[in-house]
């Protein structure tokens, strides 16, 4: 017989947060997994964490802060080490006296309280905080405090450590070029920029007489320097040898890695990509910070009802959710995302990525390589020997690969993969279009993401803007949604990128429903399952994007950039 709850269990049980038996089951399975009550329930999402925030509250009778709009001491951070920070997920705010006063999710964590107090030799008081705001904070605190990249001036650009990188590679006459310290400098102090500005990519194009360097930066690219034509060769040539590239091929493309360590504890991977075009080669570098990519269902920018259904499907002990979109969109961030919360100590996770751009513990993760015959059906097909519970495939792009996936995920299987398509509907009709039976794509599809990527309007400076109420809706508003909402326009600040900083999913949640089964398997089109879809109430990207605008997220101009009507 079941003892009685008590505490902070019977309070959410109480609020009808839980049902009892789920309680019960949640407290004896965190004794057992040796994590706090809140910890276990905030890692397997059973409560949203600002839920169990305002029940803390009333059961400690502590107030709870908004962390994020906290005015916290810089200087205090350095009473405690990073690597804490992060294991007890709290964060020393400010010091008054002998007293340190720390921001908690959890202020019946006594194991953090006390290990703060140890090492920074003074009494703990806890401040009470959202746990996933509390999470942001910590990441930007750490963050600041680590990178300190505006503090690096030229005299540290020649000493940067590329970590992997053999300089003696350079063999050929060209080795006193790239090694040049004004090169060596300049290239440097690009890719330091880039890091700093958040760009995701950065080019080096040679045209004509003309060279010059662009970056990425939210999904927009600016021009950042032009550097002299008759250096291009040399700057191009240092690139290559950085990333353990042969300099002396110059008429097929080549792909390689680099790593820049900025600190003790920060480094930056590179992934870089050269082809040989009709006045040199263009060299681009994917820049993959995975210290700032924060993943959970939480972090991507789904709606409520459509981060449900995310968690519904992958949480289920088999089938297949497939996530697609085009390059840039954000499918492998949705893909970590809910590898994220599938990584426990009871699954076993196999990843095969081309190649594998983010590194998680606890998932065995393999670099496809199609010259020796690893490709993702190989991959595949070596997994299901290897007692398996999730398998993600980075992409199907043919039928072998989409026919092993798919019965992978009818034998007991969950299978993540992602596909090139422009909606959720067209996924469907894609896999008919590869040649795979849609009697094997209703028994293991569970559900499709389409998703894109939003600027969002800058907070600092976005500006509240009137439009008629026949634009709007020609963008797709309904008649009794005017006037429910304000909207914004961007207006450009020191703090953004012409009144924009930051990016957001929008996403297109399409579940497998029987409706939807039943026109795959009489052939209907794709035009018949977005119908359907809308009458299930499913958003396209289009009203996903919308929502965005009403909540005063983006602007309506992106959401014209982004998606179509």
């Amino acid at each position: 017989m079941s003892t009685a709850l008590n505490g902070l269990p019977k309070r959410l049980v109480d609020k009808g947060l839980m049902f009892e038996e789920q309680a019960h089951r949640a407290y004896r399975q965190a004794i057992s997994e040796g994590m706090s009550f809140v910890s276990y329930l905030l890692e397997h999402h059973l409560i949203e964490s600002s839920n169990i925030a305002n029940t803390l509250s009333e059961e400690f009778g502590l107030p709870l802060f908004d962390i994020e709009a906290f005015d916290y001491d810089s200087d205090v951070l350095k009473l405690i080490d990073s690597k804490l920070v992060r294991e007890f997920n709290a964060l020393p705010l400010y010091k008054r006296g002998n007293k340190l006063f720390v921001g908690v999710s959890d202020p019946a964590n006594l194991n953090a309280l006390n290990q703060f107090k140890f090492h920074s030799g003074l009494n703990v008081e806890p401040i009470l905080t959202e746990a996933l705001a509390l999470s942001r904070v910590i990441d930007k605190s750490i963050e600041t405090q680590e990178s300190e990249l505006p503090s690096l001036i030229d005299a540290t650009l020649d000493d940067l450590e590329f970590l992997g990188v053999e300089e003696e590679s350079a063999n050929d006459a060209n080795e006193t070029d790239v090694e040049d310290a004004p090169i060596v400098r300049f290239v440097n102090k690009l890719l330091i920029d880039g890091i700093k500005k958040g760009a995701s990519d950065i080019h080096f194009e040679v045209y004509e007489g003309n060279f010059r360097v662009r970056i990425r930066i939210d999904g927009i690219l600016e021009e950042i320097a032009k550097p002299p034509a008759n250096q291009a060769n040399r700057i191009i040539a240092r690139l290559k040898v950085m990333s353990q590239l042969d300099i002396t091929e110059r008429r097929l493309p080549q792909d390689g890695r680099m790593k820049i360590k900025l600190t003790k504890s920060r480094s930056i991977d590179f992934r870089i990509s050269s082809c040989p075009m009709l006045f040199g080669e263009k060299i681009v570098l994917r820049i993959l910070d995975s210290g700032n990519l924060k993943f959970g269902a939480d972090t991507l920018g789904m709606d409520e009802h459509q981060k449900k259904l995310f968690i519904d499907a992958i949480k289920k002990p088999h089938g297949m959710v497939l996530i697609t979109g085009p390059t840039g969109s954000g499918k492998t961030v949705s893909l970590y995302s809910a590898l994220s919360i599938l990584n426990t100590n009871d699954r076993n996770i196999a990843t095969a990525e081309d190649p594998a751009e983010i590194y998680m513990q606890g998932i065995n993760q393999v670099n496809i390589n199609p010259k020796i015959g690893l490709d993702f059906a190989a991959a595949l097909r070596s997994f299901l020997r290897q007692d398996p519970d999730v398998i993600m495939v980075g992409e199907i792009r043919d039928t072998e690969t989409a026919e092993i996936a798919m019965k992978a995920a009818q034998t007991g299987h969950m299978v993540l993969s992602t596909l090139h398509t422009n909606n959720a509907p067209q996924t469907l009709t894609r896999l008919v279009n590869m040649g795979v039976e849609p009697y094997n794509i209703v028994a293991s599809v569970s559900l499709i993401i389409a998703q894109r990527l939003l600027r969002e309007l800058c907070h600092a400076c976005k500006q509240p803007l009137e439009l008629p109420d026949d634009v709007l809706l020609r963008m797709g508003f309904e008649p009794d949604e005017l006037g429910s909402f304000i909207l914004y326009g961007p207006e450009g600040c020191e703090q953004c990128n012409s009144g924009y900083r930051g990016r957001v999913g929008v996403f297109e949640v399409l579940p497998i429903t029987e409706s939807i089964s039943k026109i795959i398997i009489n052939g209907g089109n794709s035009t018949a399952i977005t119908m359907q879809a809308k009458k299930d109430g499913v958003w396209d990207l289009r009203r996903a994007g919308l929502e965005k605008v009403k909540a005063g997220i983006t602007s309506i101009e992106e959401i014209g950039r982004v998606t179509s009507e």
